[in-house]
């Protein structure tokens, strides 16, 4: 599986961006898809990757894209058929995907990116600057007549996660039900998706990481140390904590607001997702403390699953993220607190210099009555060097989604704008598996009660330990 051709594509690809996720993706892009270095071109505001271009035959063309020059510096290079990659940061994908749909063009990023400031200005109001508001600019491209044609495909928020998790969960609700009844069917539209995850009980969906990759260098003081963008790390640990919100949900947090627009799947925190801790479990690493970082996943697999009777919502999950990075990552989340949110000066992507370690992405379904199930990969640093180049545990679990995301597009050119919950969940892990090591599903006993009042009394609902009500900030 690791030599397949899955497609062939005779377009031109643009790739916006060349940090780890742009490196790591283009050799599986040329591996698994028919077409020549020469129809590639690489834009990037940076120097990093040159090399990387030289040694595969690749156009690159060092240009930061802003407001004033995105459409002058790439519509000489869309057209028709092409397709164009967005794994940068600081230029709204927003603005690329109208261009495409101008131009014909197929599209994938791996979260919807605001032009600078979008993430961090403190003039924006917090809610201008959620997911939630990002992702409901982006579904306003949406046709707004019923049953005209989509345009080009368009796929938004493509990565591990969000992106690969959206799968995880469908295969996650699969185990759980086929667990008490083999002959269980898939369900065929997400009306029935959201049907199964409300039999099943679930309440809660955490998207549950632990990643445990160690370098030969330590951190240094002033310096932030991440397996993955720091920039793009820095700037979503920066915005309003965010978690769709379950119908069982009771108590909103003191600081926790609905937004006065869009869907109603979620709600916001004043306070920054990297400064928030959640309590989470994986099989591997047991419970832990997590990060409650703001992913379009919280909000798109809780909105996806919601069932209405009318206008009444009757049920949904709340979903959020609970990311315990690698432990450099965290010292490098300590320090930048401490520094009132100002990034430190120094950065370092760890790849090379990683010697040891695995990256644990699952989901963890709370609520069913034998237990909470954890379905994901455990993926090591060796596996990871072992099957692909240019890439760490962490950039593999991206890149492995991107490829799939990308192939999908190719085979379905017309379907406009897309969630991965609207993605052939099948096909997507099919591609995926090959690169994502141990690809697992555990049950588990584990609650967020569990151990809880111990050194000091607190104030648990012991009826229903699934419900949202005890975070800390940090």
């Amino acid at each position: 599986m690791l030599d397949k051709k899955y497609t062939a594509f005779s377009g031109r690809l643009v790739i916006i961006g060349f940090g780890s996720i742009g490196q790591g993706v283009l050799p599986l892009l040329l591996r698994h898809i028919e077409m020549r270095p020469g129809q590639i071109t690489v834009i990037t505001a940076e120097p990093r990757g040159h090399e990387e271009a030289v040694e595969y035959g690749i156009e690159f063309i060092e240009a930061g894209l802003t407001r004033e020059n995105y459409r002058a510096v790439l519509e000489p290079l869309l057209g028709r058929g092409d397709f164009l990659l967005n794994v940068s940061v600081d230029v709204s994908s927003v603005a690329l995907i109208e261009l495409c749909r101008e131009r014909g063009a197929l599209y994938l990023d791996t979260c919807i990116e605001p032009w600078p400031g979008g993430y961090t200005d403190p003039n924006l109001p917090p809610a201008a600057r959620s997911n939630y508001a990002l992702r409901e600019s982006a579904l306003a491209l949406r046709p707004k007549q019923p049953g005209q044609n989509g345009g080009p495909t368009a796929i938004i928020t493509h990565g591990a996660n969000p992106g690969l998790v959206s799968h995880f969960v469908k295969q996650a609700l699969i185990d759980v039900a086929r667990d008490a009844d083999p002959a269980v069917a898939v369900p065929r539209d997400r009306a029935g998706w959201g049907r199964l995850a409300q039999r099943l009980g679930i309440k809660a969906i955490h998207i549950a990481e632990r990643d445990t990759q160690v370098s030969t260098t330590p951190k240094a003081p002033g310096e932030f140390v991440n397996t993955w963008s720091i920039d793009g790390f820095y700037s979503e640990g920066s915005q309003p904590a965010e978690l769709g919100w379950g119908t069982h949900e009771r108590h909103l947090p003191g600081d926790g607001r609905r937004h006065d627009f869009g869907s109603q799947a979620a709600i916001y925190l004043l306070r920054p997702g990297a400064g928030t801790r959640v309590r989470s479990w994986t099989p591997l690493e047991g419970p832990y403390l997590g990060f409650l970082i703001t992913h379009g996943e919280s909000i798109s697999i809780a909105d996806y699953l919601t069932l209405q009777d009318g206008e009444r919502v009757v049920y949904r999950p709340t979903c959020h993220y609970a990311y315990h990075p690698c432990d450099d990552a965290v010292l490098s989340l300590h320090e930048l607190a401490g520094k009132n949110w100002h990034l430190q000066t120094r950065k370092r992507l760890m790849m090379e210099e990683i010697v040891e370690g695995i990256d644990e992405l699952g989901v963890l379904l709370l609520g069913p009555e034998k237990g909470v199930y954890w379905y994901g990969s455990r993926l090591s640093i060796a596996e990871a060097r072992r099957v692909a180049p240019h890439n760490n545990a962490t950039s593999l679990q991206v890149t492995a989604p991107v490829l799939a995301g990308i192939i999908w597009a190719i085979e379905n050119p017309q379907r406009g704008i897309v969630e991965p919950e609207e993605l052939d969940f099948a096909r997507v892990l099919e591609i995926c598996r090959p690169y994502l090591g141990d690809v697992v599903g555990v049950w588990g006993d584990w609650t967020p009660l569990q151990d809880r009042g111990r050194l000091f009394p607190e104030d648990l609902d012991h009826d229903d330990p699934w419900q949202f009500k005890n975070i800390r900030v940090v």
